[in-house]
C-alpha cells in the first residue's frame, strides 16, 4: 500500500520542549467567533471540516472570540463529528472572563454570543474559573495548550497570578503546555526571559509589514527553546486584501501602511506570486518559528489559505522583499 505523504503545512512538529506537537499551519478561530462580521453555525462547521480535511491539526481558540462562540463551535466539531481528539492539538486562553451583560453589537470587533460581556481577570482564581468554563463551553475533556491572553496592562497580576496557576496545572498534568499570546513583543520577551514558558503566540509582529519580533523576542525564544507560533500574518487583513476597506491591527489601515503593502504587492506580482502567499509563508523562514496560525471564516478561505501555503516562492522574491525592508529602515 502506498504511503500517504503529508503536505508540509500538515507536518507535526514539536512545540518547544513540551512534548506537544502542532501542525505547521494552524487554524485560528477568531473569525468563527464573528470577528468583523457574523458567521452562521453551518458555515463555521464547514470551515472546521475543510481545515481537518486539508490536514490541519492545530486549532487555537479563546473565550474572547465571540464571547465564547468560537470555543463552543470548535468543541461541537471535535466532540460531535467522529474526528479523533487525539489526532489534534487545541489551545485556548485565559485572562478574560465572560459574565452576563448587554454587549454592544460588534463589541471589540466581534459579533458573537448575546448576553455576555468580557471582564479582565489574570488572577489565580480567574485562571481556574476561566479554564473550567472553557471546558464546559466546549465539551472537551482538556486543552493541550493554555495561553495567557493579552495581559498588556496587567503584567503584575499576570506574572504573579495567571502564570503560577498555569505552571501548577502543567506540573499536575492538567495541561500539557503553557504560554502567552499577545500583539506586542516587549512583554512577551519579558515572559520568555523571566518565566518558564513552552511557547508564545505573537500576532502581527512578525510579518512582511512588521518584523519587530526578530529584534529581541525570536532570539530570546531560540536561546531558551521556547516555541514561537505566529498569528496575524496578514496584519488583520491588509496583506490578504488591499481594497478600500483594508484593515491593519484591527482598524482601518493608515495610508503609510497601505503604501508599504502596495510596494510589497508589486514586488510579489513581478515574480508571479500573490502577496498573501508570501505573507503566509514569510514567518516560517525564521528558524525560531514553529508554526503559523491563520484564521478563516469559510471552507473557501481554507482552500485559499492552503493554496497560499503551498505556492512556490522563488528565493529571488524573498531577496527582493528583504531589500524593500532594508530600504524602509
Amino acid at each position: 500500500m502506498a504511503s500517504t505523504v503529508r503536505p508540509w503545512y500538515a507536518e507535526r512538529v514539536p512545540l518547544g520542549r513540551s512534548g506537544v506537537t502542532v501542525s505547521r499551519l494552524g487554524l485560528g478561530t477568531a473569525p468563527l467567533g464573528g470577528l468583523f462580521s457574523a458567521v452562521g453555525d453551518r458555515e463555521a462547521a464547514a470551515t472546521l471540516e475543510a481545515a481537518w480535511a486539508a490536514g490541519i491539526r492545530y486549532f487555537d481558540t479563546a473565550p474572547h472570540y465571540g464571547a465564547g462562540l468560537a470555543e463552543r463551535r470548535l468543541g461541537t466539531f471535535l466532540t460531535g463529528t467522529g474526528h479523533p481528539r487525539s489526532e489534534c492539538t487545541v489551545s485556548t486562553k485565559v485572562g478574560r472572563l465572560l459574565v452576563p451583560g448587554d454587549p454592544i453589537l460588534g463589541e471589540e470587533n466581534f459579533h458573537g454570543e448575546p448576553g455576555l460581556v468580557r471582564i479582565r481577570d489574570y488572577s489565580t482564581e480567574g485562571v481556574y474559573r476561566s479554564l473550567a468554563e472553557s471546558l464546559e463551553r466546549s465539551g472537551l475533556d482538556a486543552f493541550d495548550i493554555v495561553l495567557i491572553h493579552d495581559p498588556d496592562d496587567n503584567w503584575k497580576e499576570a506574572v504573579t497570578g495567571a502564570y503560577p496557576a498555569l505552571a501548577r496545572l502543567r506540573a499536575e498534568g492538567a495541561v500539557r503546555a503553557i504560554g502567552v499570546g499577545m500583539n506586542q513583543t516587549a512583554m512577551l520577551t519579558r515572559f520568555v526571559t523571566e518565566t518558564d514558558l513552552d511557547c508564545v503566540l505573537v500576532a502581527g509582529r512578525y510579518s512582511l509589514l512588521d518584523r519587530s519580533a526578530a529584534d529581541e523576542l525570536l532570539p530570546a525564544c531560540a536561546e531558551r527553546e521556547v516555541a514561537v507560533l505566529v498569528g496575524g500574518v496578514f496584519n488583520s487583513g491588509i496583506l490578504a486584501n488591499l481594497g478600500a476597506d483594508a484593515t491593519y491591527d484591527y482598524a482601518p489601515a493608515p495610508e503609510a501602511v497601505r503604501c508599504h503593502a502596495l510596494a510589497l504587492s508589486e514586488r510579489c506580482a513581478a515574480h508571479g506570486v500573490a502577496l498573501a502567499a508570501a505573507a503566509l509563508q514569510f514567518p516560517l523562514r525564521h528558524p525560531a518559528v514553529t508554526g503559523v496560525v491563520v484564521g478563516a471564516r469559510s471552507a473557501q478561505e481554507i482552500t485559499v489559505n492552503v493554496a497560499h501555503a503551498t505556492a512556490t516562492i522563488p528565493e529571488e522574491l524573498w531577496a527582493a522583499l528583504d531589500a524593500l525592508e532594508q530600504d524602509g529602515r
